[in-house]
């Protein structure tokens, strides 16, 4: 069985919606203390009244991981509240679609500037605290798209989850001396909030491309997260898991139509 997390202090940036806010309600669940951080404050207090109707402790907190200030202050309120910062979990991320010759130059910014920029400064707010006790749990929320596949669409949405693998393996190799370990989730198609608005058409495609016939959910990859965070995985450092239901595994639509035909 696991050791328990209970008491350990979370930030999870990104947690007012989607996957984000599965990862802190889970961590909340099992009586961790969260900061729950977003843009917009307001989706940070609904998830953190989330946390703490079903007994677990939570304070919201608004900032951009765009801003160095912000996230000074987010790793200093965590201090404040908790006493320190135990786990990050960097989870804030953009995916507007933009296909190359009609993508802008602000498009690339903003998403590169969220994704992979705003996971450095996340990081970095949060190192001093994290090495002060010489022990702590970074994790990412990276994606199977860029890492391992390609969509049209989404060339500097896969270009900055890339990038957060890179940064992840040199940050693990400076921050092991400190007993911090640094890993990465990857997930497939998860059912969030934003699926919805793409239509019954692209869930069913989705489904129909994941051998395991469904889409994930954030509770799949919350526990993934979660268990980067454990005592157990306290060896583990400068990995990913892709978490997908098998989806990057057939070499074909015939190997996912081989699959079925047997069943």
């Amino acid at each position: 069985m696991f050791n328990s997390l209970q008491g350990r202090s979370v930030i999870v940036t990104g947690s007012g919606r989607g996957i984000g806010r599965g990862i802190a309600r889970r961590f909340g669940a099992v009586g961790c203390r969260l900061l729950v951080v977003s843009r917009t404050r307001s989706e940070a207090e609904r998830v953190a009244a989330e946390i703490t109707a079903g007994g677990g402790t939570a304070r919201a907190f608004a900032a951009d991981v765009l801003r160095a200030a912000d996230m000074a202050a987010m790793a200093q309120a965590a201090i404040e509240a908790y006493g320190g910062i135990d786990i990050l979990c960097a989870n804030a991320g953009i995916f507007p679609a933009a296909k190359l010759g009609s993508m802008t130059e602000a498009d690339f910014d903003a998403v590169i500037g969220t994704n992979l920029k705003g996971t450095f400064l996340a990081v970095s707010a949060c190192l001093p605290a994290m090495k002060s006790r010489k022990a702590g749990r970074i994790i990412l929320t990276s994606s199977i798209t860029g890492p391992v596949t390609g969509y049209p669409g989404w060339s500097h949405y896969g270009a900055s989850k890339a990038g957060q693998l890179g940064f992840m393996r040199t940050a693990a190799l400076e921050l092991a001396p400190f007993n911090i370990t640094v890993n990465s989730v990857l997930p497939g198609n998860i059912a969030t909030e934003g699926l919805a608005g793409l239509g019954a058409d692209y869930v069913r495609s989705m489904e129909a491309s994941v051998p395991l016939g469904r889409l994930g959910s954030v509770t799949d990859i919350a526990n993934a997260a979660l268990f980067f965070a454990t005592d157990e995985a306290a060896y583990i450092t400068g990995q990913s898991l892709i978490i997908d239901g098998g989806q990057v595994l057939p070499e074909s639509l015939a190997a996912l139509d081989e699959m079925r035909s047997g069943s």
